[in-house]
């Protein structure tokens, strides 16, 4: 495996964004083929949660172990928090997209099969990226060209999604004392048919951030004809990640989701 630690950043002075108060940083986690035997793999690009103020480590190298395990490539997008507001994450994880891309060729990356996984507030950038890659804004700030930032399915975890009965920090970290931008938070409203196919889980539980964001993004997906697949478990509190002993609680009937994922990339057409 090529293991690559190295800062990636955008330009949050032209944005108009605070500085962050650490450098972004994007690791790879890159398989090298066995017996000389090329195989191209998809890609899982992770975000961890935190509110937009940080990133959760048990929603990053415990989720890309996983994915690796199934075999595929993986990277941890360790994004601008607070106080950078939008869109400085949202252009760092376009810039990101576009440059797995860039070295698909070189490291055996389907370039077709470059997915975001996300969770909570990672789950919004996830989802972020899905509905306004092509966004003029975005596009200009993490210098891509055409559709090259664009995921080709999106996995999210317990997602931070709509404006309203929401993560109410999560959304003041994202405004970042802006009130113009925050027409951009609100994910189900930006839903188009040309968002990615997304996969969707969440539990009827969660108190942090109500189940009703992902039900309202479900709905605008099949409303505009987004293939998806949604699991809402019964039980279980926020922020379970693996939702096993790894990532701290364990909840054996919602652990099941990353197998669940794993498929779904697994049947990706």
């Amino acid at each position: 495996m090529i293991y690559n630690k190295q800062e990636f950043e955008v330009d949050y002075a032209s944005m108009g964004v605070s500085e962050p108060p650490r450098k972004t940083t994007l690791t790879s986690y890159i398989l090298t083929p066995a017996n000389e035997c090329w195989k191209v793999r998809p890609a899982v690009i992770i975000c961890p949660g935190g509110g937009y103020k940080l990133t959760s480590a048990k929603e990053a190298e415990p989720v890309a172990m996983k994915f690796l395990s199934a075999g595929f490539h993986c990277f941890v997008l360790d994004y601008a928090v607070a106080p950078a507001g939008w869109p400085a994450a949202c252009c760092e994880l376009s810039k990101t997209i576009s440059y797995v891309r860039s070295i698909a060729d070189a490291n055996g990356i389907d370039k077709n099969k470059v997915f975001v996984c996300g969770f909570s507030a990672g789950g919004h950038l996830a989802a972020s990226i899905g509905v306004h890659y092509d966004k003029e804004i975005i596009r200009k700030f993490s210098d891509v060209n055409g559709d090259e930032n664009k995921p080709d399915g999106i996995i999210l975890g317990y997602p931070v999604i709509t404006d309203h009965d929401t993560h109410e920090g999560t959304m003041l970290n994202f405004i970042a004392g802006r009130e113009d931008v925050k027409e951009f938070f609100a994910i189900e409203k930006h839903v188009t048919k040309n968002t990615p196919k997304t996969f969707v889980w969440h539990t009827f539980e969660d108190k942090c951030v109500p189940v009703v964001g992902t039900t309202r993004l479900v709905n605008a997906l099949a409303e505009n004809g987004v293939e998806f697949e949604a699991h809402i478990f019964p039980k279980g509190n926020h922020g379970l990640s693996l939702a096993n002993k790894v990532t701290g609680e364990t909840r054996e009937e919602v652990s099941s989701w990353i197998d669940m994922a794993i498929r779904w990339i697994n049947d990706f057409e």
